[in-house]
């Protein structure tokens, strides 16, 4: 019964919403884009299995390696998006990621973070945020589905305005650009991962990955990008801050009254930590909270 209550609430939600289920903003993304247009393996070479002409890539983690890819070009702002279904079964320690990074020292980087678990707990959906090298931003969630059974849309709005992770179309975290807050400005580019995060993902850190269980295997398809490819110029962003980009525009600087009510029910239903509240953490709330 609890799992019906949830669809119908999912239901009324994306009616509420009122837009194409597939991209933010009702905006059609690029579909069918294959692997080896916009990405190319970073790591773990071997542990890598192109399918489908390349509609899919799959990255496998046993005792010797895990694996990554990595987008071609470098961006300023942009909607990126991922279709992905993560490893099932005795996963503890097991984390697959998706995420923007930038290169060098004291990084920015917008973090999916899939935490993987062990005799039949759900998969942890960890999101994340770095400034200048500093992150410890994390807010998780149990979702409302089990992620390792099906293929779900994974998105990161990037703009000059704010950071929306979307999953399946629904917000489920903003960050905004407020005065007085740190806030992305580096060029990144587009990752994903599936490695050893034993050290703190699960049951924080006290469970161990068993290579018993392995090789784990996750899953990645919709390799179709929407960015300002900030390539051959200079490395300040703010040559994508141009609300000529869709994505910038006045529809993408906030959410929508009715994605705001969808938003505010989700987190209180599927949210299981904050950052924010974390007392222990922090003795007076961060200044973007």
């Amino acid at each position: 019964m609890e799992y019906i209550r949830i669809f119908g609430v999912l239901v009324v939600a994306l009616w509420i919403i009122g837009v194409d289920a597939r991209v933010p903003g009702g905006i059609q993304a690029e579909k069918y884009v294959s692997f080896g247009q916009n990405y190319v393996v970073k790591w773990g070479q071997s542990h890598v299995s192109s399918l489908h002409s390349g509609q899919e890539v799959d990255l496998y983690m046993d005792q010797s390696s895990g694996a990554g890819f990595e987008s071609k070009d470098t961006y300023g702002s942009g909607l990126f998006e991922m279709r992905i279904k993560v490893p099932g079964g005795n996963t503890g320690g097991v984390v697959t990621a998706f995420y923007l990074t930038s290169k060098g020292g004291n990084h920015d980087e917008i973090d999916f973070e899939f935490l993987g678990n062990n005799n039949g707990r759900p998969v942890t959906l960890q999101t994340n945020l770095f400034v200048n090298g500093e992150g410890n931003r994390e807010e998780r969630f149990l979702l409302w589905f089990d992620p390792t059974k099906d293929f779900h849309t994974y998105r990161i709005l990037w703009n000059p305005y704010q950071i929306v992770y979307y999953v399946d179309n629904i917000p489920i975290r903003v960050y905004k650009n407020q005065n007085g807050v740190s806030y992305p400005s580096k060029p990144m580019q587009v990752e994903a991962s599936l490695w050893n995060g034993d050290a703190w993902a699960t049951d924080g850190g006290r469970t161990k990955i068993n290579y018993a269980y392995s090789p784990f295997i996750a899953h990645f398809q919709d390799f179709s990008l929407s960015g300002c490819n900030i390539d051959g110029r200079s490395n300040n962003v703010a040559a994508c801050e141009s609300s000529n980009y869709w994505w910038n525009a006045g529809n993408h600087q906030r959410l929508s009254r009715n994605e705001q009510i969808v938003y505010e029910h989700l987190r209180s239903k599927f949210m299981n930590y904050d950052y924010c509240t974390d007392r222990s953490r922090h003795s007076t709330r961060p200044r973007e909270c």
